[in-house]
C-alpha cells in the first residue's frame, strides 16, 4: 500500500486538491466552513443542553466539544469513502489505479478538517482552563487510531454501495442513531453501573479517550488505549479483506 501511494503520489495529490476545491466550491468562507460547522453544532447543543446537563458535567462546553469533534470527522470520512469509487468510476475504469487511493483522498481531506477544528477545540480549552501537561501528548493515540478506524469503515462502506445503493441511505439512519448512542451531550453516568456498555460503540471509545486526557487531565488505562488499537485494527483489516477480494467486480458494478 506504501508502495503504491508513492507511485501513484502526483494523482494522490491531485485527488486531494480536486476534493478541496470541489466541496467550497462558490462558497464565501471556503475551507473556513470545516471550522464553523462543527462549532455552530457545540453552540446548538450548548444552549439546549446546559440546563439539563451543564451543572453536573464539568467543562460542559469541552465535553460537547470533543464529541463533536471525534463525531464530526467519523461522518465527513466514512460518507466520503462510501461516495468515493462511483463518483470516481470514470478514472479507475479507464486507467488501471489504486481504487483505495480515492478513499484514502476523502479521508486525508476530512483529516486536515478534523486537525484544523482541533486547534479551535484547544483555544476552547485554554479559556476553560484546561490543564496541558504531558498527558496531552497522548492525543496522538486516539487521533491516529481514530484515522485508521475511520478508512477501515469507509473502506466497507464504499464497497457495499457499489453492489448495493441503499446503503447510502441505511448508513444515514445509522449515523442519526449513532449521533444520540455516543454520549456526545449527554454524561454516560445516567445509566449507572451499564456505564461500560458505552465502550461497545467505537466512536465513543475514541470520544472518552479523549476527554479523559482534556477534562480529567490523565492518561487513560490500558483497556481503553487497547480498544482504540482493536477497533482499529480489525475495522482496517476487514476493509482491506473486502477490497482485496472484491477489487475486479468493482468494475462490472459502477
Amino acid at each position: 500500500m506504501i508502495q503504491k501511494i508513492k507511485q501513484y503520489k502526483f494523482l494522490f495529490e491531485e485527488l486531494v486538491k480536486r476534493d478541496f476545491k470541489k466541496k467550497y466550491k462558490r462558497t464565501v468562507l471556503g475551507v473556513m466552513w470545516s471550522i464553523l460547522a462543527p462549532l455552530l453544532n457545540v453552540l446548538v447543543l450548548m444552549v439546549v443542553f446546559v440546563n439539563f446537563f451543564g451543572r453536573t458535567q464539568d467543562h460542559f462546553i469541552i465535553y460537547i466539544f470533543s464529541g463533536t469533534l471525534v463525531m464530526s470527522f467519523f461522518t465527513e470520512a466514512t460518507q466520503g469513502c462510501m461516495r468515493a469509487l462511483m463518483a470516481n468510476a470514470s478514472i479507475f475504469t479507464k486507467i488501471n489505479v489504486p481504487k483505495a487511493l480515492f478513499l484514502m483522498s476523502k479521508t486525508l481531506q476530512a483529516f486536515i478538517n478534523f486537525l484544523l477544528t482541533f486547534i479551535i477545540f484547544f483555544v476552547f480549552c485554554i479559556f476553560n482552563d484546561i490543564d496541558f501537561g504531558f498527558h496531552m501528548l497522548t492525543l496522538i493515540y486516539p487521533v491516529l487510531t481514530l484515522l485508521f478506524f475511520s478508512f477501515g469503515v469507509g473502506m466497507i462502506l464504499s464497497a457495499l454501495f457499489v453492489f448495493f445503493r441503499d446503503v447510502e441511505y441505511l448508513y444515514g439512519i445509522f449515523l442519526t442513531i449513532l449521533n444520540y448512542v455516543s454520549a456526545i451531550f449527554y454524561p454516560t453516568s445516567i445509566l449507572g453501573k451499564y456505564e461500560m456498555i458505552f465502550h461497545a460503540n467505537p466512536v465513543y471509545v475514541y470520544i472518552d479517550y479523549i476527554r479523559t486526557v482534556v477534562i480529567d487531565g490523565v492518561i487513560p488505562s490500558f483497556p481503553l488505549h487497547s480498544l482504540c488499537f482493536i477497533y482499529a485494527v480489525v475495522f482496517l483489516l476487514v476493509g482491506c479483506l473486502i477490497y482485496k477480494k472484491c477489487n475486479h467486480e468493482f468494475l462490472y458494478y459502477v
